[in-house]
C-alpha cells in the first residue's frame, strides 16, 4: 500500500489538537482481513487518554460553540475539499483494514463526505420559535443549543462514512467530540483527525483514540463531562451502553441492528428488483446494517425473480478488494466467516437449496462464497439473525397481509424494501412495515438529506437530514414577563 500523502497513516491517539503515544499500553496490531498482513502499530490506549480526550473536549467546547454558524461550516467545508483531494489514499486505507473493493471505498468516502457537506450548509439553519403566550404582559422564545461533548463510537463496516456523519452534524451545532473507532479499522479514523487538523479544526474539537475498548467506553460512558453518546452497532451492546448512560441522564442516540425484508410483489419490475437486491444484498460482502437480510418473493414470480438473481450472483468476483477486479472481499475476520458459514449449513440441514458463485475457490478464511438460499423457512437461522455476509435466502409469500406478517416478525426495525409499481401498495404497505426506513422500488436508500434510523430494536435517533442536527441540540424555553410594565 504506497499512499501519495504520507501524513495520512497515523498511528497515534489524536487528543487535544496533540498527537500521542498510549502512556502504558504499547500498541496493538492492525491486520489486512484479506490476507492476515500487518499493516499497522495503533496505539493502544486505556482510561487515562480517554479522560485526557474528554477534558480536551470540554475545554475546547465553549469557544467553537461561540463561533458563528457561517465560520463554523466554512471549517467543516474545508475538511470536506480535504478529503476529497485525499480519495484515492483514503480508499486504499480503508480497503487495507477493512477488506471491501476499492470501487467501494471510493464510494463510501464520498459518501461520508456528503455528510460533511451537508452539516456545513446546515450549521447556518438552526432555528428558534416565537411561541404565542398565554397572557399579554409574556413572550415565549425557544432556542436551540449544542449538548456539550458527544462521544461517538463507530463500527468497522463503514470505518470512514460512519464517523464523518457523527461528527460533522455534531461540529455544526456546536458540540466536540471524543471519538471511539472499531480496532479492526483505526486507520480511516485516524486519517479523518489528520485532515481535520488539515482544515482548521481547534485543538480539542475533535479527539479520536483507540484501543482497550471497555475502559474507555467505561470512561465515556461514566464521564459527567460527556452529555450525549452517539453508538452504531449491534443491538446487544446498544443495551448495555443505553442502560449505563442512565447512570447520568445522557442523550444517546443509537443505530443497531436490523433484520431487512425485501419484499417483490408479482407486479414489480422484475430486472429492477434484482438490481436492487444485489445492490442491497452484496455490497460490502453484506456487511451492513441496512442489507437485504430476508428475500420475500410472492410465489407467482418467485421462480423467475430467483432465476434472474442467480445469473447475476453467479458472476460475483470474490478476491482482495485491493486488486481492482474483485466484486465482494472478504468478510473482517475468521470469526465472522465461520459465523456466516454456520448460517448457511444451518439453512441448508433444514432443507433449503443453494446455489452460489460458479467455480469459487477462497482466496483465504475470511472470504465466504456468495450463495442464494433458495425456500429458505422462518424455523431456520437466516430468518431470524442479522446475516452480516454475502447470503441471500429467499421466502416465498401468498398474499400481501402475509407479507407484512412475515416482515415484521422481528424485533428490529432498522430497513425495508419493497417492489411493486401498484400505488395503492406503495402506500398500504408503507405505512404497516414497522420500520424506520422503507426503499420502494429502489435499493439503495442512505444519503445525507434523509433522516437514517430505526425503530423497535433497532434503536432511536437519526442521521442525515435536518433531523439529524436535532439529535445534538437541545431546546432552551425562555419565558419573558413584564413586557408592558
Amino acid at each position: 500500500m504506497r499512499l501519495e500523502n504520507d501524513r495520512l497513516m497515523r498511528s497515534q491517539a489524536f487528543v487535544g489538537g496533540v498527537w500521542i503515544d498510549a502512556a502504558a499500553n504499547g500498541t496493538f496490531s492492525v491486520e489486512n482481513p484479506a490476507n492476515g498482513e500487518v499493516i499497522a502499530e495503533v496505539a493502544h490506549c486505556g482510561g487515562d487518554e480517554a479522560r485526557r480526550a474528554v477534558e480536551a473536549a470540554k475545554r475546547a467546547f465553549p469557544k467553537w460553540r461561540a463561533l458563528p454558524a457561517k465560520a463554523k461550516g466554512v471549517v467543516l467545508q474545508k475538511w470536506a475539499d480535504l478529503i476529497k483531494a485525499n480519495l484515492d489514499d483514503l480508499a486504499s486505507l480503508l480497503t487495507a483494514e477493512q477488506g471491501k473493493p476499492l470501487a467501494e471505498a471510493r464510494g463510501e468516502i464520498l459518501y461520508g463526505v456528503s455528510y460533511i457537506e451537508w452539516f456545513a450548509a446546515e450549521a447556518t439553519r438552526i432555528y428558534g420559535d416565537i411561541i404565542a403566550p398565554f397572557t399579554d404582559n409574556q413572550r415565549i422564545v425557544c432556542l436551540k443549543e449544542p449538548v456539550g461533548v458527544v462521544a461517538c463510537i463507530t463500527p468497522w463496516n463503514f470505518p470512514n462514512a460512519m464517523l464523518a456523519r457523527k461528527i460533522a452534524p455534531a461540529l455544526a451545532a456546536g458540540c466536540t467530540v471524543v471519538c471511539k473507532p472499531a480496532n479492526e479499522t483505526p486507520l480511516s479514523a485516524l486519517a479523518l483527525g489528520a485532515l481535520a487538523e488539515e482544515a482548521g479544526v481547534p485543538a480539542g474539537v475533535v479527539n479520536i483514540l483507540c484501543g482497550d475498548t471497555e475502559e474507555i467506553g467505561e470512561v465515556l460512558i461514566s464521564s459527567k463531562g460527556v452529555h450525549k453518546l452517539s453508538f452504531t452497532g449491534s443491538t446487544r451492546v446498544g443495551k448495555m451502553l443505553q442502560a449505563a448512560c442512565a447512570a447520568t441522564m445522557k442523550r444517546t442516540s443509537m443505530e443497531l441492528g436490523g433484520n431487512a425484508p425485501f419484499i417483490v410483489f408479482d407486479d414489480a419490475d422484475l430486472d429492477a428488483a434484482v438490481d436492487g437486491a444485489m445492490a442491497s444484498k452484496f455490497r460490502n460482502a453484506g456487511q451492513t446494517c441496512v442489507c437485504a437480510n430476508r428475500m420475500l418473493v410472492q410465489e407467482t414470480v418467485y421462480d423467475a425473480f430467483a432465476e434472474k438473481l442467480a445469473v447475476k450472483v453467479r458472476a460475483l468476483r470474490v478476491g482482495d478488494g485491493a486488486s481492482g477486479e474483485a466484486d465482494i472481499g472478504p468478510l473482517i475476520h475468521a470469526r465472522a466467516a465461520r459465523g456466516v458459514r454456520g448460517l448457511i449449513d444451518d439453512a441448508l440441514g433444514k432443507g433449503a437449496r443453494a446455489i452460489a458463485v460458479d467455480g469459487f475457490e477462497s482466496p483465504g478464511e475470511n472470504f465466504v462464497q456468495p450463495t442464494l438460499l433458495l425456500d429458505a423457512a422462518p424455523e431456520m437461522r437466516v430468518f431470524n439473525e442479522e446475516i452480516f455476509g454475502p447470503v441471500a435466502p429467499l421466502f416465498p409469500f401468498k398474499t400481501e397481509e402475509e407479507a407484512v406478517a412475515i416482515a415484521n416478525d422481528t424485533p428490529y426495525g432498522l430497513a425495508s424494501y419493497i417492489y411493486t409499481r401498484d400505488i395503492g401498495r406503495i402506500w398500504r404497505v408503507s405505512e404497516v412495515l414497522e420500520y424506520g426506513m422503507v426503499g420502494i422500488n429502489e435499493g439503495a436508500i442512505s444519503n445525507a438529506a434523509a433522516p437514517f434510523g430505526g425503530v423497535k430494536e433497532s434503536g432511536h435517533g437519526r442521521e442525515g437530514s435536518k433531523y439529524g442536527l436535532d439529535d445534538y441540540l437541545n431546546i432552551k424555553y425562555l419565558c419573558m414577563g413584564g413586557v408592558k410594565s
